[in-house]
């Protein structure tokens, strides 16, 4: 049994700046209409750190890629308690002027006229909103992740505002705090933090899309070796109309190890006062319509060397690192969103009569906000869960669990969002009510950011990848049982002697959680020791191969997010109800189901993958898609169709 003491030791604690609250935040003062702001709202200045007391952080293991091989971090059922009291209650005094705010934001308008207004923008530079993790010697708020996803939970309210900021600062200035050095830190940082300049990032074109290392856009060293020259053009960029800076990725000639030269892709800091750069006309889209997108064209743009970002050549990994960092606020932002929605759809349930009696009282539609409820708290905890890893370990290696968050959240949102809508019915499908803007705002949740297909091949590769280093012999044996019969019988009796289908429980992760979660935590503890199962049967079946065979990638990828998102769920309901926190009993009833419904899908994916294609849907779901592509389309008859 978890217990407070251990939830809040100082294992748990981040780096920690101890901040005067007079300087934390400037009062704001908000008026009602969101048009108004020359007087009534101060320009944000950074709180000046006066002292700073650091905490060892903590060393442990990659959480996700440690399930692959059956491996449990007990410790990551504590769930961590990232803020102190004191920098929590500094993040609730922002949260209240920031709410206030967004209420006041016309979101109808700027979805109608596919713009949001300066004056909204200048509200947001006011508050700060362009520096949140930007670090305060810079200008910045200095946020951790933790505060970034809340903050993230109230900016989602606007969904074309939020795209706005995330560009900005998720991806678009990313890589220069990850990335960049002293120098280009100090000179681009303060105009990004105040907003005074805004940041995109460049990296998607016609032809490249998901498939990242296959750029056009090229840079040439000048003769003069002072300069790169920039030459291309980058498609559906966020910000591409308003922005100052870009981080942008092109191909550059660099020697190889063999001495030869060869092409590969190259982040550059990018200024539009370079010259050469233009942009065309905003994109006319489903969702999100006030967020600027566009075209931007790079012709002979002059590129000082250095505002070369890291290393000639390393701009695929640094492409990579920017995309992985940002994904897990889409947990928070995505749940912010939908409380939103759930709140207005409950106030219409209880108000709404048919028949007599309001919609509350109809087992349909509770069974609705009861499973939206269960996926919102399992959006929160994997976010935060994922938050506080990366502001409490020693180098996270969290890039599977940002992926397993933006998955979920992101198809979580697309349905729960539907789901309001439905209970609203026709009123729902009109555009007088927020609901179906809600709904086209959220379907680029699931492309942008990486396709949640491309994801599910990164979670589950990275797992393999880091299961096969450990397995590689035995792999490599099993797979060759000519030559090794006597270990390939002794690895088919061990595997018998396991019982894939009821393993001994072993883990003994009940004894880290509250005594009434202990039957949700039997079955995630004997689904993690059925994967790792399932991952060497996979290995030992494909070995190589196993990257080719996308269908079984996608199994492997639903059950570590499934096996991620109940450990999130039992770690936080646990530590609120050994707190005593307000409603902790409905918490553990979210926990409880979400864990139920969890269970069912990883038996069916698992007994999948245990099974092989000869056993399932694959072959046959495989003809049929090649049948459609020679025919060029469905070519089922019409069911009139006669013969002659």
């Amino acid at each position: 049994m978890a217990s407070y003491k251990f939830l809040t030791s100082k294992s748990w604690m981040p780096v920690l700046r101890h901040v005067s609250k007079s300087h934390y935040f400037q009062t704001v003062y908000l008026s009602s209409s969101a048009s108004v702001y020359d007087k009534d709202i101060k320009e944000y200045k950074a709180p000046q750190t006066d002292t700073t007391n650091v905490v060892k952080k903590l060393q442990r293991p990659p959480f996700g890629k440690n399930l692959f091989l059956g491996k449990f971090d007990n410790e990551i059922l504590a769930f961590p308690e990232v803020l102190d009291k004191e920098r929590l209650q500094m993040l609730d005094e922002m949260v209240a002027p920031v709410e206030k705010f967004f209420e006041a934001i016309d979101s109808k308008k700027i979805d109608a006229e596919g713009k949001i207004p300066k004056e909204t923008l200048d509200g947001l530079k006011a508050l700060g909103l362009f520096g949140q993790q930007i670090p305060t010697e810079y200008g910045g708020l200095g946020f951790n992740a933790t505060e970034f996803a809340r903050i993230a939970e109230i900016t989602a309210i606007d969904s074309s505002v939020a795209v706005t900021l995330a560009a900005h600062q998720s991806i678009g200035l990313k890589g220069l705090l990850i990335a960049g050095n002293e120098e280009q830190k100090a000179k681009y940082l303060p105009r990004l933090a105040t907003g005074e300049w805004v940041a995109a990032f460049c990296l998607t074109e016609p032809g490249s899309g998901s498939d990242a290392a296959s750029v056009q856009t090229k840079a040439v060293l000048s003769d003069d070796g002072n300069h790169w020259i920039m030459n291309g053009n980058k498609i559906w960029i966020s910000n591409g109309g308003i922005a100052d800076f870009f981080t942008v990725f092109a191909k550059t000639s660099v020697r190889g190890k063999t001495g030869e030269m060869e092409d590969r892709v190259t982040a550059f800091l990018v200024e539009r006062n370079f010259g050469g750069v233009t942009h065309g006309k905003p994109e006319d889209k489903l969702g999100i319509r006030g967020s600027n997108t566009c075209q931007v064209f790079f012709e002979n743009v002059p590129i000082p060397k250095e505002n070369v970002l890291g290393e000639v050549g390393a701009g695929f990994k640094i492409a990579l690192n920017i995309l992985n960092s940002g994904r897990f606020s889409m947990g928070s932002s995505g749940a912010g969103m939908l409380k939103k929605l759930v709140g207005w759809s409950a106030e219409h349930a209880i108000n709404r009569k048919q028949f007599g009696k309001p919609l509350m009282e109809f087992e349909l539609i509770q069974e609705k906000f009861a499973k939206m409820a269960v996926t919102i708290y399992a959006m929160e905890s994997m976010a935060y869960l994922t938050s506080g890893m990366l502001d409490t370990y020693e180098e996270p290696d969290c890039a599977m669990e940002a992926a397993m968050v933006k998955v979920f959240s992101s198809e979580a949102v697309w349905n729960c969002t539907s789901e309001c809508l439905q209970i609203l019915g026709g009123l729902g499908y009109m555009k007088d009510y927020p609901y179906e803007r809600f709904l086209r705002d959220a379907r680029i949740l699931l492309i942008f950011e990486g396709t949640n297909e491309i994801l599910r091949i990164l979670i589950s590769l990275l797992g393999l990848q880091h299961a096969g280093k450990s397995l590689s012999e035995m792999v490599r044996k099993v797979r060759n049982p000519t030559a090794n019969p006597g270990f390939a019988v002794k690895k088919m009796w061990e595997r018998f002697r396991r019982n894939p289908q009821n393993p001994s429980l072993n883990l003994h992760l009940e004894s880290f959680l509250h005594p009434s979660l202990k039957r949700p935590s039997e079955l995630l503890e004997k689904r993690v020791l059925q994967f790792e199962m399932a991952v060497e049967i996979l290995l030992s079946r494909h070995g190589k191969e196993v990257s080719t065979k996308q269908m079984d990638l996608r199994r492997v990828a639903d059950v570590a997010i499934d096996l991620f998102a109940m450990t999130a769920v039992l770690s936080r309901s646990s530590r609120a109800y050994c707190i005593g926190l307000r409603n902790a009993e409905h918490e553990l009833e979210l926990a409880n189901s979400f864990c139920v419904d969890a269970d069912i899908r990883c038996e069916r994916l698992i007994s999948e993958l245990f099974a092989g294609e000869q056993f399932t849907q694959d072959l046959s779901l495989k003809k049929i898609a090649t049948t459609i592509f020679q025919n060029k389309g469905y070519c089922a008859e019409h069911p009139l169709k006669q013969n002659a």
